[in-house]
């Protein structure tokens, strides 16, 4: 998993570039989530270049992100879930 903080408003450009540069690399299959201050509709863009979670300032909730990350890494039930 690659995680990437963006708090510059650039985050279309860079994760563009990221996506690109590991679909070259033959990377594609490792997922991405975005973090930053990020418009509703950018992180539908977002999604559509195929990260798999976007987070802005009101996703705080410590457990449920790293639930998301542990489901985004293995998504194969949990015993406990």
């Amino acid at each position: 998993m690659i995680g990437l903080s963006i708090l510059s408003g650039s985050h279309l450009p860079l994760v563009e570039e990221v996506v690109a540069r590991l679909q070259q690399a033959g990377l594609s299959h490792v997922p991405l989530i975005v973090g930053g201050i990020i418009p509703d509709e950018d992180a539908a863009r977002l999604r559509a270049l195929g990260v798999a979670r976007v987070y802005t300032p009101k996703d705080f909730e410590l457990n449920r992100i790293m639930a998301d990350i542990v489901a985004v890494v293995d998504p194969k039930p949990v015993a406990a879930e």
